[in-house]
């Protein structure tokens, strides 16, 4: 599936619901005494939405991978921040809270770790870069690639009705 724009992205959705709880939870009385703390978790759960969406704007497939790269590591600061909150006494009662928002920031990071081994083996450069001879010759490429792989699929095909004719019965 194509996207058009960053609101539309699975992993965006996810990393601004993140973003919106991480500043719910924050609010708690318990973050009174720790101020920097809270604005560090603040920012750094509202940086993963952000630089998805700052990469997804940029038009290259490497500007996207490097803000995707960083997106994934302030989802890895947010998980670090919330396990170490978890150890505290002054937030024992927030340990299911804190779990959710952990299992919600693994889940981020699994996305964007698949989104960026995807793009790392993609040959299109980015909307930018993609002019209508670019498009021309990933199609065409493309099309040889799909005519190769039916070709495999009935010498495949063969090759089993061959042997099935071999085997007695």
């Amino acid at each position: 599936m194509q996207y058009r724009q960053f609101e539309d992205l699975p992993v965006w959705k996810d990393s601004a619901e993140l973003a919106r709880r991480m500043y719910e939870f924050s609010s708690s009385s318990q973050f009174n005494r720790h101020s920097g703390l809270r604005d560090q978790l603040e920012r750094a759960a509202l940086s993963v939405s952000n630089n998805i969406a700052e990469g997804f704007e940029r038009g290259s497939t490497n500007e996207l991978l490097a803000f995707l790269y960083i997106a994934r590591g302030s989802a890895g600061e947010v998980r670090s921040m919330l396990k170490v909150l978890g150890g505290w006494s002054d937030f024992s009662n927030f340990k299911s809270q804190i779990s959710d928002l952990i299992s919600k920031s693994e889940n981020i990071s699994r996305q964007l770790y698949g989104w960026i081994e995807s793009l790392k083996h993609s040959e299109i450069s980015g909307q930018r870069h993609l002019d209508n001879k670019e498009r021309a010759r990933y199609s065409s490429k493309q099309s040889r690639e799909d005519f190769l792989a039916e070709i495999d699929r009935i010498n495949q095909t063969e090759a089993e009705k061959r042997q099935s004719k071999r085997k007695p019965s």
